[in-house]
């Protein structure tokens, strides 16, 4: 057996240590038991370990019933003014702020009142309202948290010996990158369960209480297209007629409006479990208002409510590699180029690359269809073909670099 080599989120702790005491209040969002919390732990054990005091440390998870009495931001603030004890530096470690009423109000009160550091989690796009950008404006920063990166996987897991790294990666696609998976060691029928366990809270909590829907059937319905249709051009009009044809929906005589759907679907992406991706006309240069795509936060997850298949294993790795540029610190865009489809434009303030994804690079036709859109765009940032054959491993065609997925994933380009 492989022994464990750490579980720390070293990416995102290298972030906080940055901003540590600056005047900028970190907001750590993502989907719920992603590690917020956890990395809020380590960094706590980090700041003991560098000579802050216990008592300047105050950590309040709002989801644990011993503060259930702060239900709004008056509440909230006497809380914290009671807790300062000096005038040292206090660090304000704030779980699910959500929960209490105006928060933002009580953060602003701090920052002014009073010498602190404060980090905060959420589960929802809630926390980044356009009052908590009113209040706070230029004084926050974002800390985007994500499951576990492929190369994280396999530093939280445990593996047979003898298992080769394509085994390892078909586990990390089948069971998905939940932390908490780590501790079933890949015992299938656990791992549902604990999926199911997320799945159900992050529905229930962060998109059908929080928005009060009523039409549990329909947002199902919502979910269980985006999840099948990963990394497919779709539209709220096509869902909804999709949805109004298979008749089983309640109480419903026509298709479900497109508005609705746009809005659950916001809800869903609020809630950080699915993420839509814009489109972008490479020789327009403009950004196309409709027909983008949507990718699932954990392939685990999508495979719980699907079922785990095969055949669409190209849009599955599409998917991962989509998180694993955004981790990258790059701004994503699906491109448009003529008739033709760029899987990922992948932008930061200092790169560029076009990359396109494809299960396999073997046939002709393939390869006529994955090279073509790259070949046509007329500059010179890199453009790479992604595919799982290893066969053409550090080969390079018309410029264009083919490079193995596997190996793309695990290699230490975070410099962005």
């Amino acid at each position: 057996m492989m022994m464990k080599k750490n579980k720390n989120r070293d990416n995102y702790m290298k972030v906080l240590l940055e901003f540590k005491d600056k005047n900028a209040v970190k907001i750590i969002t993502g989907v719920r038991r992603c590690g917020k919390s956890t990395l809020l732990d380590l960094f706590i054990e980090r700041l003991l370990e560098d000579g802050i005091k216990e008592e300047n440390i105050i950590k309040m998870n709002f989801e644990s019933i011993e503060h259930d009495d702060i239900k709004e931001y008056k509440a909230l603030y006497k809380s914290i003014q009671s807790k300062i004890s000096n005038n040292d530096k206090t660090y304000l470690i704030f779980d699910e702020i959500q929960m209490v009423k105006h928060w933002e109000k009580a953060v602003n009160s701090f920052l002014v009142d009073f010498n602190v550091d404060i980090y905060i989690t959420g589960s929802n796009a809630y926390l980044l309202s356009s009052e908590l950008s009113t209040l706070l404006s230029g004084r926050y920063v974002e800390v985007k948290m994500l499951p576990l990166s492929f190369k994280e996987y396999l530093d939280f897991n445990i593996f047979e010996t003898n298992m080769t790294m394509d085994e390892k990666f078909q586990l990390f696609v089948k069971n998905g990158a939940m932390p908490v998976i780590s501790e079933y060691e890949h015992n299938r029928e656990r791992i549902i369960d604990v999926l199911e366990g997320i799945y159900s809270t992050v529905i229930l909590k962060d998109v059908v209480a929080r928005n009060k829907l009523t039409d549990a059937l329909l947002l199902k319905k919502v979910v269980m297209f985006l999840a099948d249709n990963i990394g497919n051009i779709t539209s709220s009009n096509n869902i909804g007629n999709v949805l109004g044809n298979e008749g089983d929906i309640e109480n419903t005589k026509r298709n479900p409006a497109s508005r609705t759907i746009d809005n659950y679907i916001k809800y869903l992406e609020n809630a950080y479990i699915f993420y839509g991706v814009r489109r972008y006309d490479v020789k327009g240069k403009q950004y196309l208002k409709t027909l983008g795509k949507h990718y699932i936060v954990d392939t685990g997850i999508r495979n719980m409510l699907l079922g785990y298949k095969e055949m669409d294993r190209g849009h599955v790795l599409e998917n991962i590699v989509y998180f694993e540029l955004i981790r990258r610190g790059y701004e994503v865009y699906i491109g448009k180029i003529g008739e033709n489809e760029i899987d990922f434009i992948a932008v930061s303030a200092s790169d560029k690359k076009y990359i396109q994804v494809t299960e396999t690079m073997l046939g002709e036709e393939t390869r006529v269809r994955e090279i073509t859109p790259l070949r046509d765009i007329d500059d010179n940032y890199e453009k790479i073909i992604l595919t799982s054959d290893r066969i053409f491993t550090g080969m390079t065609e018309e410029g264009i670099k083919i490079v193995n997925v596997i190996d793309y994933l695990i290699e230490e380009d975070y410099k962005n």
